[in-house]
């Protein structure tokens, strides 16, 4: 059974997810890693490629970065935030890029399952929480989201630099200030309890071995690096 690396981090300011995620992408030596974490404060990430001014909350949001990945932008509040990285010879990343996220869906939407909804990937059907011109993930789905009740509920985005994957997700609890209309959980879900479940699925169905750990001595430094470079205004408006 592989042995992947957990790390946790509840309440972790914007720049060091984002940072933290960075690095974890960055450094080839590290083992498979599945990492969750929630946000304090509430942050607005923006999409790689995206451009400030074609996404209107970014103007109004309380603290604004960007992550190094593509896709729209993201309200980071009542949700779990989950990264898998890992090599790009993963058994989970091989293959046309698509499948990748289908595998990794599918993990995801087993645990979802348990909390009272039916996700799916969806495909070729129509969502209410498509809305345009808003430069918002959860506004914009494509055939591989996971979405439920007709609404997106999960959205997910990969970078891929030096033979090694990042996945990261946002899972949504209920909607936001800027992510309105979205999939919810039945209740009231805990992301702790969340990300508890969704471990256990990746240690049931992906037979991988989860140990607990934290991010090494060198990933640190290169997440505060790459995390100030994240609130960098020039970075955050250059596009």
């Amino acid at each position: 059974m592989e042995t992947w690396r957990q790390i946790t981090t509840w309440g972790a300011p914007p720049e060091f997810n984002m940072g933290l995620d960075g690095a974890l992408l960055e450094d080839v030596d590290a083992p498979p890693t599945l990492r969750f974490y929630t946000w304090t404060p509430a942050a607005l990430s923006l999409g790689y490629f995206q451009r400030f001014d074609d996404v209107p909350a970014a103007s109004d949001a309380f603290v604004v970065v960007r992550r190094v990945t593509g896709g729209g932008a993201i309200h980071h509040a009542n949700e779990l935030t989950f990264s898998i990285t890992a090599s790009a010879k993963h058994s989970l990343f091989q293959g046309p890029i698509p499948r990748s996220y289908e595998r990794i869906h599918e993990l995801i939407a087993q645990a979802l399952s348990r909390f009272g909804c039916d996700p799916a990937m969806r495909g070729d059907s129509e969502l209410s929480s498509d809305i345009s011109d808003t430069g918002m993930c959860f506004h914009h789905s494509t055939s591989l989201d996971l979405a439920w009740g007709g609404r997106k509920g999960v959205g997910s985005a990969q970078r891929r630099r030096k033979e090694r994957v990042l996945h990261h997700g946002s899972i949504k609890l209920g909607p936001s200030q800027y992510d309105t209309g979205v999939a919810e959980l039945e209740g009231s879900t805990d992301p702790a309890e969340l990300a508890r479940v969704i471990a256990e699925v990746f240690r049931e169905s992906a037979k991988i071995q989860l140990t607990a750990g934290v991010p090494s001595p060198s990933e640190r430094e290169s997440a505060a690096l790459l995390g100030q470079k994240s609130l960098d205004p020039d970075f955050i408006k250059r596009r």
